[in-house]
């Protein structure tokens, strides 16, 4: 079967670079509409959205990931830090920062579907992504307090994960797939168990 959604789903990779073009307009206001559509536990919609399109903060957000990463054992951060001209944002012109209230325990869950309806969205637009949770490093760093006012979070609001999206220049295949992560119940089977 095939469908434009179902198109989107077997083409979106994980783009880990990125040209200096920003997004338009009109894409930024698709991206917010769809972020602002994505399902949520109760529809309680736990989320905000900070979008930055300024790559000095974007830098200054990586510089305390990186250093707040990098007073961890090599074995507890990811090798990617080890990589010279690594920026956690890969450079992409837009970043979108989901955070969320500690309080909400479905949240992070919540997040992790905007964090794939944003996306998706940015697929169907010809756009690519990245989804992020290394960030999270700069929010546990000395500087964690100030990016939170920095980024705007609402007061009791932690980074849960983000989105970088722009006009990708790498060209990835898909991912291996595991089909054997599935298994398949039937009433019929059920009965005879």
């Amino acid at each position: 079967m095939e469908n434009e959604v179902l198109r989107a789903i077997a083409q979106r990779r994980s783009h880990r670079a990125y040209d200096a073009r920003q997004i338009s307009c009109k894409q930024l206001d698709a991206l917010m509409e769809a972020a602002l559509s994505a399902p949520s536990a109760n529809n309680f919609q736990p989320w905000h959205y900070t979008v930055v399109q300024d790559q000095g903060l974007l830098n200054r957000v990586h510089r305390a990931a990186e250093a707040a990463a990098m007073l961890r054992d090599r074995e507890d951060r990811s090798p990617r830090y080890d990589s010279e001209g690594f920026q956690i944002f890969y450079h992409a012109p837009t970043v979108f920062f989901i955070s969320a209230p500690e309080s909400r325990s479905y949240a992070p869950i919540d997040c992790g579907i905007a964090a794939q309806t944003l996306a998706l969205a940015a697929q169907s637009m010809g756009l690519g992504s990245v989804i992020l949770g290394m960030p999270r490093d700069a929010f546990t760093g000395r500087e964690g307090k100030a990016l939170e006012k920095l980024l705007r979070f609402p007061e009791g609001y932690s980074f849960v994960i983000a989105v970088a999206i722009g006009y990708p220049t790498d060209d990835k295949p898909a991912h291996e797939r595991k089909p054997g992560t599935i298994t398949i119940l039937t009433e019929k089977e059920n009965q005879e168990a």
